[in-house]
Order: C-alpha cells, then sequence, then structure tokens
C-alpha cells in the first residue's frame, strides 16, 4: 500500500471501519494483504478469530486464539503521506490486555520490525530488545505525546519538566520506541483505544517497562476490543514512569 500513500488514490474514502474511522482505499489496501496471510493459516488447518479495524470480527474457527490487527496504524500520516505508520498485530488467549502473548510491529516505511512473545522475550530486528539508559537524572530527556492537539495543554506538567517532545501520529510505534528508551516517557492524556496498544505494551513489558493510565492504575484487565479506550502513561524503566506520575500528581 505505500505507492497510495500521500496520494488522491489512497484518500479515497470507502466506508466507515468498525473502530468507526473512516476506511480510506490505503487502509483496504492493506487490510487485504494481511487478511490473505490469515486465510492462508486457515486453510492450513489453524483456527482463531480476527478482530481489525476496518472488517471488525471474523471467525476462522474458533474464538481464540484472536488476532487484533490494525493494517495502518498511524493513517493519517499515511493519508497525507507523511513517512510514518505501521503494521500492528498481536494475538491473545483471553480478551484483555494480560491475554496478549505475542505482539508485532512493523514501521511499514523502513521494515523495521518489533516482536514480543509473553515471557520469552522481545526483539527489534532480530536482535535482543533492551532500553537505553536514561541520559539526564534530572529532566525527561524526550517527551513522547498522543498527537491530538488537546495533549498538550493536558500533559502540560510534563512538557515543562522535559528536555524536547515528539509526537509521531502512531501509537504503536510510539509505544515501541518507549521499549527501548527512546522515549523516557509517552503519554496519551486523553483516552484512546486499548486495541491500539495491544502489541506494544507486550513489548514493554517483555523489556521490563511499565504502562498505567495517568492516574497510575494498571491496564492488564481492561478489554482488547474497539471500544474500550484508557489514557496512558508508560516509560521504559519504573523508575522513570514513577517519576512522571507524581509530576502529573503535582499539578492536579
Amino acid at each position: 500500500m505505500l505507492p497510495l500513500s500521500g496520494t488522491l488514490e489512497g484518500r479515497a474514502q470507502l466506508s466507515v471501519g468498525a473502530g468507526g474511522d473512516t476506511t480510506m482505499e490505503l487502509d483496504r489496501a492493506a487490510e487485504v494483504v494481511v487478511f490473505a496471510e490469515l486465510a492462508a493459516l486457515a486453510e492450513r488447518g489453524e483456527r482463531f478469530s480476527v478482530l481489525s479495524e476496518e472488517a471488525g470480527h471474523r471467525s476462522f474457527g474458533a474464538d481464540y486464539p484472536l488476532v487484533l490487527v490494525d493494517p495502518v496504524d498511524g493513517s493519517l500520516n499515511a493519508k497525507q503521506g507523511v513517512p510514518l505508520f505501521g503494521l500492528m498485530l498481536a494475538v491473545l488467549d483471553g480478551p484483555t490486555v494480560a491475554d496478549t502473548y505475542a505482539g508485532l510491529v512493523l514501521n511499514l516505511n523502513t521494515g523495521e520490525e518489533w516482536r514480543a512473545v509473553r515471557k520469552q522475550g522481545a526483539w527489534r530486528d532480530g536482535k535482543p530488545l533492551r532500553a537505553l539508559q536514561r541520559s539526564d537524572g534530572r529532566r525527561i530527556e524526550l517527551l513522547g505525546l498522543e498527537s491530538s492537539p488537546r495533549a498538550l495543554k493536558l500533559a502540560q506538567p510534563l512538557v515543562d519538566r522535559s528536555n524536547k517532545i515528539r509526537i509521531l501520529g502512531s501509537m504503536a510505534i510510539s509505544i515501541a520506541l518507549t521499549s527501548a528508551g527512546g522515549f523516557d516517557v509517552f503519554c496519551a492524556p486523553i483516552p484512546v483505544r486499548v486495541f491500539d496498544m495491544a502489541a506494544s505494551l507486550l513489548l514493554l513489558r517483555e523489556t521490563g517497562g511499565v504502562a498505567s493510565d495517568v492516574r497510575g492504575e494498571g491496564l492488564d484487565g481492561l478489554r482488547c476490543d474497539l471500544e474500550t479506550r484508557t489514557t496512558l502513561l508508560c516509560a521504559p524503566t519504573r523508575a522513570l514512569h514513577d517519576e512522571a506520575i507524581e509530576i502529573l500528581r503535582a499539578r492536579q
């Protein structure tokens, strides 16, 4: 679907997807490729279900494993021709965040691939993933934010304590980068879909990172569907997460 990025053809609006967003031609093209691979698995005897942001729920003979598919995470970037968007796949053996046992985030522009398997580890382009050490012990070196304009205002306490901020426009890639220590903290102060972050939260967990909502409440019990939303605060270490929580609480 890369040739469709930033084109009128790719931006053609087709319908409203199961997740409530407008499905564009580039979304459809990416989903066709993913579903072709999943259908091939079913033909070889595998039994599972799929939940896609565009197509909704589809059964291939069993309720679980459940494969979550976001064929273009960061679709506004793709629509506008901004080369930062990815594919998100997660495999669950139950309905909640804690049930995620495999995850994949693929940067569709660079080919960079992030994988995680529950209790086995995480890998970036096939190499074991470990978070970078913090470079500034006094301030947040690099803060990542969710992309809606209101996020800047709501996360202002964190912004004030940060050297720099980045807003990438892809939830999956942003959290994946946090798991590697690229962001000291990533914050989505406005509720976002749990579905979009399932694979990346597993990456974060497998590298020793910590995620919660902005109040510090855990996410494990949240359902990975197209309706459930939460705020998000995550960091590559417990110490950074605790620091971010303290900053937010001090300004409430």
